[in-house]
């Protein structure tokens, strides 16, 4: 929501400015000038980008003006999740999970969590690490290699359409001054006309270079911005999950494991200790009745520490 109304503020705020100042209003609307700076923008990012990359600068700039930003909810959730894993581990093996990592859609434990089966690439970190260390043979040391490398791929693969959008954020100046400078040859073709005829050419060619500042700066660029920080939250969500699956390995208690991914958590969004030890204490969101209100779901003791 704060991206739409960030948007709705950038473009008030300049109309206000210029209707303030007596402006009129109908002189900003070029569509001859917007169709040369947004046509070519596009035609930019045709050329230099192959069609994948282009979905996925859509879909991003879609998730960030509908934003489902990693929320403390979120994290407690994951939390209480591998911790539910790490116990039946403890209990059972890692050959007791096989069947968990294998087909999560099926899982007891995932089902409790739908927004994590929903978060196809979180659910593919997890379940291919854990179903490595089932083979065994593998050291922490390299298994932490391994998601490292898992995660620079896939860090690197969802800043491509954030880079490919911010070098148009960088071309909008440029081609607003080509608007300007096919307005400037339009207006010399029109000397020894009526003097307010050359004005409006004038004011045309100008607002083609006004156009490609504002996009470039009012928009597109912010927009590449807040794209960064999507990915930037994500690669932190799949930092916890990492450190949390590397302290269990090493033989930390599963509390102590998942006290570890807390602590990795950014600040912003890092629940308390306490927070914690309830969310671990009581049942998945999933597993309370429709019709028990909070009061009544009691917590159940933690049968592993």
């Amino acid at each position: 929501m704060l991206p739409i109304i960030g948007i709705i503020v950038v473009f008030g705020a300049v109309i206000a400015g210029f209707l303030m100042e007596k402006g009129h209003l109908l002189v900003l609307i070029q569509p001859s000038e917007l169709i040369t700076i947004v046509g070519a923008a596009i035609g930019t990012m045709l050329i230099a980008n192959p069609l994948h990359i282009l979905k996925a600068m859509i879909a991003g700039i879609l998730v960030v003006l509908h934003p489902s930003m990693l929320g403390k909810s979120r994290y407690l959730d994951t939390l209480k999740m591998l911790f539910d894993l790490f116990n039946k581990v403890r209990k059972k093996g890692l050959i007791g999970i096989e069947d968990d990592v294998e087909k999560p859609v099926e899982s007891e434990i995932f089902k409790k969590y739908p927004d994590f089966l929903k978060d196809h690439h979180a659910r593919a970190f997890l379940c291919d690490t854990l179903r490595t260390a089932i083979t065994g043979g593998v050291e922490p040391f390299d298994m932490d290699q391994m998601m490292e490398l898992d995660m620079d791929v896939a860090h690197h693969e969802v800043m491509m359409p954030v880079d490919a959008l911010t070098t148009v954020a960088d071309a909008l100046p440029g081609l607003g001054i080509v608007a300007a400078v096919l307005g400037v040859v339009i207006t010399m073709g029109s000397l020894g006309g009526p003097p307010e005829e050359i004005g409006k050419k004038v004011a045309a060619a100008l607002v083609g270079t006004f156009l490609g500042i504002l996009l470039s700066y009012g928009l597109v660029g912010p927009l590449a911005s807040s794209m960064t920080k999507v990915a930037d939250s994500q690669n932190s969500y799949l930092h916890v999950i990492r450190v949390v699956i590397l302290a269990f390995l090493k033989g930390l208690a599963p509390v102590l494991a998942i006290e570890m991914g807390r602590r990795a958590i950014p600040e912003h969004v890092r629940p308390t200790f306490d927070e914690m030890e309830i969310a671990c204490k009581r049942p998945a969101a999933s597993e309370v009745p429709p019709a028990m209100s909070a009061s009544q779901a009691q917590p159940a003791g933690v049968s592993e520490a």
